[in-house]
């Protein structure tokens, strides 16, 4: 159920107004509506941050204890692959 509620406008912006939704062909009220939305936004939603803990998490390689390890084997592949071009 929506709710009820008054504005008062200058003229000048009052007239801008409803020409702007007149162009958009909607009412004053629609217009006004939807500016209110959008400069509230939509309510953020709150994510529990532990969902994205172990997502990679294949079990099969440590990256923080073998990253050099990992980055050597990756550029020596790059390496041979460019050798055989």
């Amino acid at each position: 159920m929506m709710a009820r509620t008054q504005i008062t406008l200058e003229p000048e912006i009052h007239r801008r107004a409803r020409q702007r939704a007149s162009d958009l062909g909607v009412s004053l009220a629609e217009y006004l509506r939807r500016l209110v939305k959008r400069d509230l936004g939509s309510p953020q939603k709150k994510v529990d941050v532990s969902c994205i803990f172990n997502l990679g998490d294949g079990g099969k390689s440590d990256i923080a204890n073998q990253k050099d390890q990992m980055i050597a084997e990756a550029i020596e592949a790059d390496l041979e692959r460019g050798r055989r071009r």
